[in-house]
């Protein structure tokens, strides 16, 4: 595993390769990431992660500060897996080296689910997604579910612009089905069982949906719920249509939704 910390490096180092797979983080590794790798290794000859906390992408600057970071815990992990070839490392300077302000905009109907409630997130998911594929090349880009909006609009938005394919790969979950995330390093056990009771209500509601004429009205009724029965603030509960992200009124081809709070670590889910 070879360790990459600048563009001088990179360039270099991937000169010689024309099949790389991409897996971009912002550190915090887990099995999530490790089943990238995993997909990554199967489908390309070399395999490159990087890690960068982009600043761009975050509209709360707590929400920055407090973000889990432990390079060294991260490259150890990496490192043990024996799946990864190359860790690109770069600083600010390496991604950003154009001053211009970025000229990426969301359609109005994309503002949605996340993008309502995070303003210029996804300007600054797209933004950086766009410097890291220019930087790597890669052919293969891997990316989870869990964050399945910012997945449909990086597949939509990169593979026009360029010669990679951005490939999904199912949610990891832990023993009690909660989604794998690196934000959950910030929640205590007592916060994951609730967690884990929320997803299991989820599972609940999908089911019943099929039943329902007025779905809208359904799920703001679990809404309701949910916030009583377990105390938390949610940004959103809404079935989508995982085709387009529109407003669906049956299971098919659709998703369950949801953001939540839990000790004010902001957590996001799709079942």
């Amino acid at each position: 595993m070879k360790i990459l910390l600048n563009n001088t490096s990179l360039f270099e180092s991937l000169r010689p390769f024309n099949d790389l797979g991409f897996v971009p983080t912002m550190g915090g590794i887990h099995k999530g990431h490790l089943s990238l790798i995993n997909k990554s290794n199967k489908l390309c000859k070399k395999t490159i992660v990087s890690i960068f906390v982009n600043p761009k992408q975050f509209n709360n600057k707590k929400d920055l500060k407090s973000y889990p970071q432990n390079i060294m815990k991260d490259l150890k992990i990496l490192k043990k897996s024996k799946k990864v070839d190359f860790v690109y490392l770069p600083k600010f300077k390496d991604i950003y080296k154009d001053k211009k302000k970025s000229k990426i905009t969301l359609l109005k109907k994309d503002k949605i689910l996340c993008a309502k409630f995070r303003k210029g997130h996804f300007e600054g998911v797209l933004d950086v997604m766009n410097k890291l594929t220019q930087i790597v090349k890669p052919k293969k880009i891997f990316m989870g579910e869990k964050d399945f909006q910012q997945l449909y609009l990086v597949k939509k938005k990169l593979e026009k612009k360029y010669k990679t394919k951005v490939i999904p790969c199912k949610t990891i979950r832990d023993s009690n089905n909660v989604a794998l995330s690196s934000r959950n390093f910030l929640l205590k056990k007592h916060n994951l069982l609730i967690a884990a009771k929320i997803y299991e209500k989820l599972a609940g509601i999908k089911k019943y949906i099929k039943n329902k004429k007025n779905v809208t009205s359904f799920l703001n009724l679990q809404k309701k719920e949910l916030k009583n029965n377990y105390k938390i603030k949610i940004d959103y509960l809404e079935l989508r249509n995982i085709k387009n992200l529109k407003i669906s009124s049956t299971n098919k081809n659709s998703r369950l939704f949801i953001a939540y709070y839990i000790n004010n670590v902001r957590l996001i889910d799709n079942i």
